[in-house]
């Protein structure tokens, strides 16, 4: 397992901010040179800490899209069997446990109220879900 130093964490926040960034503008930013850049970023990526590169899309930016953040609890032991019936729903894009009050929390994406309204009955229907509740994100800030 790969142990961060401030120059790991300081990297990773770097390519948070501009994955695309050049290995020189990163060196610039950090303060090290080229050299240090690459080869820390390369451990990196061999350790397996860090898994790839993305686009951040800007989610307020798709006006079309209805998010929201689900909370859902589950009954005695069916979490398993509830995490894997909701993998099978392609607008919920992310899906995390948790502590607390809810055992589970999903990011809902839909395209249409009906289509929210849709999902929401679907995974309240789903065996071993026992309660939800459900806020919609209105803006980025």
């Amino acid at each position: 397992m790969h142990v961060f130093d401030e120059l790991d964490h300081r990297l990773i926040s770097a390519l948070r901010e501009d994955g695309r960034a050049p290995i020189s503008k990163l060196a610039t930013i950090l303060g090290v040179s080229r050299a240090t850049v690459q080869s820390r970023l390369d451990r990196l990526i061999e350790s397996g800490a860090v898994l790839g590169f993305t686009v951040r899309f800007r989610q307020d930016s798709d006006d079309k899209a209805i998010r929201a953040i689900m909370m859902i609890e589950v009954t005695g032991r069916s979490t398993t069997a509830v995490i894997r019936q909701l993998r099978g729903f392609p607008e919920l894009h992310s899906l995390h446990t948790t502590n607390g009050g809810w055992d589970l929390i999903a990011e809902v994406r839909a395209d249409s109220l009906s289509d929210f309204d849709r999902v929401l009955r679907e995974v309240r229907t789903i065996d071993g879900v026992l309660n939800s509740e459900t806020s919609i994100l209105l803006s980025s800030v």
